[in-house]
């Protein structure tokens, strides 16, 4: 019996298998957590990180940018690289070791909001009216004393939001630090964070730049699709990889990983309410979702 329970469900992954057992709400959560899928061009990057972080120390450590449209999967990346890379205990049980640190850029180019962001990460006391200076010398301290041996800044782009001075002074911070602390610096952002970066050339020289392009309608994006359908504990096959359903989903998420993401979520959740337990054509047109295209268009 469970061998033919197993082959009845043999479209998803073990784990989605155990977790059909659980109760629709518990289902709910389980489709909407967040997953991971090894694609080739993530795996890509995530070698770069690993070399970065094993790279020994010295004055011009080398820095990596991952570029990619809003949604395109560029966080995701770094929050793999982070449980690949986890805090640890020092063996001599006096601290933590954090082999790499993960911090959202400020919203405008300002250096000690980012140096807040850091000292937050570290859960360590400051006050916000410190001084720069006062709350670098902290960060350099803390961060020597865990062993921080990468500094990952999300949102990069977000520096444009400031006048040319303020960007200047910020990336100015950014390079002093890495130098200081002798680490490589990963930046994640869209287009916009190449054109920033180029107003800093020391920067811009130690910066390479590795693209997450939107993904094609081929077959890696079909493939991507049957791993997404092994993932989603539905009781009934959707076929997501058919051309029909294929085609669709493209066109709803415009080739995004993020919207790809939040669309097969949404509609798996509505196979359950309605009890049907598969992704079909119309149930993603019955989606009230509009493509990251118009948008823009309205917000813009």
């Amino acid at each position: 019996m469970d061998d033919m329970v197993k082959n009845a469900h043999e479209h998803l992954n073990e784990v989605a298998r155990e977790a059909l057992a659980l109760s629709n709400t518990e289902r709910k959560k389980y489709i909407r957590s967040a997953r991971w899928i090894g694609y080739t061009r993530a795996k890509t990057v995530l070698n770069k990180m690993e070399d970065l972080l094993a790279y020994p120390k010295k004055h011009r450590m080398p820095n990596l940018l991952i570029v990619g449209d809003s949604n395109s999967g560029k966080t995701m990346i770094a929050e793999r690289f982070i449980s690949l890379n986890p805090s640890y205990e020092k063996e001599t049980n006096d601290g933590i070791v954090i082999p790499a640190l993960f911090v959202q850029s400020p919203p405008v180019p300002n250096e000690s909001r980012l140096y807040s962001h850091i000292l937050d990460k570290l859960f360590a006391p400051y006050r916000p009216s410190d001084s720069p200076d006062k709350k670098l010398f902290q960060v350099k301290k803390l961060m020597e004393a865990c062993d921080v041996r990468m500094l990952i800044i999300d949102e990069f782009h977000s520096m444009l939001a400031g006048p040319l001075d303020k960007q200047r002074i910020y990336l100015s911070a950014i390079r002093s630090l890495g130098n200081a602390l002798r680490i490589p610096i990963v930046a994640l952002g869209t287009k916009d964070a190449l054109r920033a970066i180029k107003t800093d050339p020391q920067l811009d020289n130690r910066f390479k730049a590795s693209f997450l392009p939107r993904w094609e309608q081929n077959i890696e994006f079909k493939r991507l699709l049957l791993s997404f359908e092994r993932m989603l504990p539905l009781r009934k096959a959707s076929d997501l990889k058919s051309q029909t359903l294929s085609k669709q989903l493209y066109a709803m998420s415009e080739g995004l990983l993020g919207e790809l993401a939040e669309i097969l979520s949404e509609a798996a959740i509505d196979a359950l309410n309605d009890g049907s337990e598969c992704i079909t054509l119309q149930g993603l047109k019955n989606l009230d979702w509009e493509p990251p295209s118009k948008r823009r268009r309205e917000n813009g």
